[in-house]
């Protein structure tokens, strides 16, 4: 069976934008978790800095992850979420996860 893949999404909110990103990804949200494949899509935001989000992504095999990358919801998300965020995604292997 092949290793599933963790998404960890760092988002900063631009000066003004946290509510409108967080908008953003609350409407992502229930598409990307119905997809196949999907196994956790879970928004975190943080208590010191408001302006800076996670994303939690967990996804049963890389080619789930390909299909997640060629959805339209995901599409919209990353050409609206340049105007709003400073991003940097980790996709992850996992090395000794049980």
């Amino acid at each position: 069976m092949a290793p599933s893949v963790k998404i960890i999404g760092i988002l900063t909110a631009l000066p003004g934008k946290a509510e409108e990103l967080q908008a953003l990804l609350l409407d992502t949200q229930a598409a990307s978790r119905a997809e196949p494949g999907n196994l956790r899509w879970d928004i975190w935001r943080d208590q010191a800095g408001l302006d800076s989000f996670v994303l939690d992504e967990l996804y049963a095999s890389q080619d789930d992850v390909a299909a997640h990358f060629g959805t339209q919801h995901f599409k919209n998300y990353v050409v609206k979420a340049k105007d709003l965020a400073e991003r940097t995604p980790l996709i992850l292997n996992p090395v000794n996860v049980s």
